[in-house]
């Protein structure tokens, strides 16, 4: 991956994260919603985290590995969005932006895994 490349997905990763923290801090106060936003900002922050490690790594191995582990948690972060999303207790319409660029980091930590992993 070229450092241009690498320098993108790190300012989009944290781009996401900090939009996560944002959108679930004015998210509704009630227990439920509370519960489920906890999983999404873990979820949400986690990859950024990861891929920082990444580029890191020791080894292509190890480098894959933490690759997928970004990938594990980016999917988390859909997976709770979704969730919040379909539960009624949030418009999707606000969760909508948040999960489509969820969905392109997807790609691009897929496909980034699948090289790594060659």
């Amino acid at each position: 991956m070229s450092a241009s490349r690498n320098e993108d997905l790190l300012r989009r990763t944290k781009l996401f994260a900090l939009r996560v923290i944002k959108v679930c801090t004015a998210l509704p106060k009630n227990p439920v919603v509370s519960a489920l936003a906890v999983q999404l900002v873990k979820a949400g922050t986690s990859p950024d985290a990861n891929y920082r490690e990444a580029h890191r790594a020791r080894s292509r191995a190890e480098f894959a590995a933490k690759i997928g582990d970004c990938l594990k948690e980016q999917d988390k972060a859909l997976y709770w969005s979704e969730i919040l999303a379909e539960c009624g207790l949030v418009p999707s319409s606000r969760l909508q932006p948040l999960m489509a660029e969820c969905n392109e980091l997807l790609a691009i930590l897929t496909t980034i895994h699948k090289k790594a992993r060659a």
